[in-house]
């Protein structure tokens, strides 16, 4: 089962927190933040800790059937 990662960068302020909580999911390119790769092959939680720590909750991770997983309410 994969998750799809997203991040907006219309919205992304370059914090670099999700980066910090999963350096091995998501990078810093000049001002912005961005996915490593946009699919991950296993859920992985640190990737729904990045979209709930994101400050302007610009990062969006879907389950395999495209439904919106993250950030969690």
């Amino acid at each position: 089962m994969s998750w799809q990662l997203h991040i907006a960068s219309d919205r992304c302020i370059g914090s670099g927190m999700c980066a910090g909580a999963a350096p091995d999911l998501f990078t810093l390119d000049d001002d912005h933040a961005r996915p490593l790769n946009e699919r991950i092959a296993e859920p992985d939680d640190r990737a729904l800790e990045a979209a709930d720590i994101c400050p302007v909750l610009a990062i969006t991770v879907r389950d395999a059937e495209g439904r919106e997983i993250g950030p969690r309410e």
